[in-house]
């Protein structure tokens, strides 16, 4: 499709809808300016549209009633059933719908883009695919991915499932509540200030936000790019070391990734390895102290072992690094906290940081 540049009659019109006046000269003198930037248009329009095929059939699914997301954490279901085999063959997967699903509704949490469908797959919609993973549909999320609660997205508010009422944590709301809820063994955030890291604490299962640019984002509604991240979230270690496995190394599109490599070139991602076949016991944990005295805060915090885990903790010594604003730890709820003790670990004395630099101690 030829780009057109407007002509002087239909300037005029956009000159009075935006109540301004100009002289027939003066118009006539940005009329001459758009030409360059028109024939850069027409330049990038001629140019062949490489878009990734895709491979994998599917349904645009329906968006379900209340009686099959009570959570209020699906925006659509569908079936995408990726390769008769691979790494993740038999994993249910829930994509945050900030993501691309070719042929599947997408809105991004708002209203604004409601209607809208995508016309390709994102890179790590094809890698989960081709690693033999069935996709369930997408989880609803926050306005613009923009809130660390879960009561902004235009379908309502989500509800975490350890307790009706109360948040799952955000931006990725459905994602953390889903994987929560048992109704997909993986799910798929996106992070910028908290959104994987959030939801996973308050829901109780596992998020990670990897190095920047270790994931492609390609394909995955951005908000800026030097802060972009998506990643896993599940409800065990051993599936988010998996689904990571999948996800990462570069796709050649991102421009996030430059100079990045993958840790297994050219190989299929392996399966988790005897240490995560031998469960937790032996494993030694560590956690972070230096950093935790600044603007007066007093907390400490520990982590010890958790009934018959048979970890070890111990607090190792890192540089302490100008600017460091603390580590935080929200109280989510008590289901979410039993979640985690569950799992071995238990967290005490975290600090919280208030506005003027005071702390406060959680029990």
């Amino acid at each position: 499709m030829s780009v057109e540049k407007p002509t002087l009659s239909q300037l005029q019109e956009i000159v009075f809808d935006l109540g301004m006046e100009l002289s027939e000269d003066r118009l006539a003198t940005f009329h001459a300016l758009m030409d360059g930037a028109v024939e850069s248009y027409r330049v990038i329009d001629a140019m062949p549209d490489d878009k990734p095929v895709v491979r994998y059939p599917r349904t645009p699914g329906y968006q379900p009633g209340p009686e099959e997301n009570k959570y209020n954490a699906w925006y659509v279901k569908t079936t995408v059933k990726g390769a008769e085999a691979g790494p993740l063959k038999g994993k249910t997967v829930a994509v945050k719908d900030n993501v691309c699903l070719a042929g599947v509704p997408m809105m991004n949490g708002s209203a604004t883009l409601e209607g809208y469908v995508p016309d390709q797959d994102a890179t790590i919609v094809t890698r989960m695919l081709d690693a033999g993973a069935t996709i369930m549909g997408k989880a609803h999320c926050e306005a613009f991915c923009l809130s660390g609660g879960s009561h902004t997205g235009a379908l309502g508010p989500v509800h975490n499932p350890h307790k009706h009422g109360y948040s799952a944590g955000g931006s990725s709301s459905g994602s953390g509540a889903l994987v929560a809820a048992g109704e997909v063994d993986m799910a798929i955030g996106g992070d910028q200030g908290g959104s994987i890291r959030i939801p996973a604490s308050f829901c109780g299962i596992y998020g990670m936000k990897g190095t920047w640019g270790l994931v492609p984002y390609t394909g995955v509604m951005p908000i800026e790019a030097t802060i972009d991240h998506t990643g896993p979230m599940t409800a065990t270690v051993a599936d988010n070391a998996l689904l990571m496995e999948v996800l990462a190394g570069p796709d050649g599109l991102d421009p996030r990734q430059m100079g990045c490599r993958a840790v297994h070139p050219g190989a299929r991602p392996r399966r988790a390895g005897p240490a995560h076949r031998r469960g937790r016991r032996g494993v030694r944990l560590g956690q972070l102290g230096a950093g935790r005295r600044l603007h007066g805060a007093r907390g400490r915090g520990t982590v010890r072992p958790h009934g018959r885990r048979g970890q070890g903790g111990e607090h190792p010594h890192a540089p302490h690094r100008q600017g460091h604003l603390g580590a935080n730890r929200q109280r989510g709820p008590a289901g979410a906290d039993d979640a985690r003790q569950r799992h071995g670990l238990q967290l005490e004395g975290a600090v919280q940081r208030r506005p003027a630099g005071r702390a406060r101690r959680l029990a």
